[in-house]
């Protein structure tokens, strides 16, 4: 068996895991419309004025579309994590290492498939926020280079989560460690607000923070506010060093126990 005949194989059994769930697939679009629905309508209701002062755009939900997106690939990382873990639980992943089927595949298979389920997010979040109001721009170069910032960011944390899931035996720490880091690295970006709302050593994380980097991507999109081109740079740093953790902690660590 080919690595890449493998991890085709794993990759649409997890692709059609996302599908063949109707309820899990409704509450991945309907998460992040939530979102986007109350709290941006929240701060919508502030004085124009003060909208385009602090925001850049008298539609707050413009603002926060892009932060939504980056933050959706964060928590889709997580299910690449549990997707480890009930394949451990139900015996599936100790059929598959008594196979040819080289861990990398498997490792790679699971990333993809969570990247995918955070992509699939994209045209319903864009549509809801047509629906409130947002002007989209028709920005083809724009649009490829916010959704390879996406795919980036989504390798990195699904390769972090995994690595997590594959290195312990408990299957219960995978989601803890998720419940601790996901909300502090989203509020510690710029998905909700400006830096500069910020005190200065939140400002400090938030300038590192791969979310700040994907956020800003798609607001310089949404609001045609200019960003630096260095920023897809750094977040392929980030998948790449998130990658090679990853990998390596598959290769040695990766049990069906």
């Amino acid at each position: 068996m080919s690595g890449l005949g493998a991890f085709w194989g794993l990759y649409k059994r997890e692709v059609v895991k996302i599908y063949r769930r109707a309820f899990a697939l409704v509450m991945t679009f309907i998460q992040p419309i939530v979102w986007i629905v109350f709290f941006g309508s929240s701060l919508n209701g502030m004085p124009r004025q003060y909208l385009v002062q602090f925001f850049g755009t008298p539609n707050y939900i413009g603002f926060i579309l892009p932060g939504q997106l980056a933050t959706s690939m964060l928590f889709t990382g997580t299910f690449s994590s549990m997707s480890v873990v009930w394949d451990r639980r139900f015996g599936f992943l100790k059929k598959i290492l008594v196979t040819p089927a080289p861990r990398e595949a498997i490792f790679f298979s699971k990333v993809m498939g969570a990247v995918t389920r955070g992509l699939i997010q994209i045209p319903v979040m864009l549509l809801a926020a047509a629906a409130f109001g947002v002007p989209l721009p028709l920005d083809p170069l724009g649009y490829l280079e916010w959704i390879a910032a996406l795919v980036l960011l989504g390798v990195g944390f699904s390769s972090i989560y995994l690595a997590v899931a594959m290195r312990s035996s408990d299957w219960q720490l995978p989601q803890l460690v998720a419940n601790i880091l996901n909300l502090p690295l989203m509020f510690t970006s710029t998905a909700l607000f400006p830096r500069n709302f910020y005190p200065s050593w939140m400002q400090a994380i938030a300038a590192v923070n791969p979310i700040t980097f994907a956020t800003e991507i798609g607001r310089g999109v949404v609001l045609n506010d200019p960003y630096a081109p260095t920023l897809l740079g750094y977040l392929a740093v980030f998948a790449a060093i998130s990658t090679a953790v990853g990998l390596l902690v598959a290769k040695r660590f990766m049990t069906a126990e």
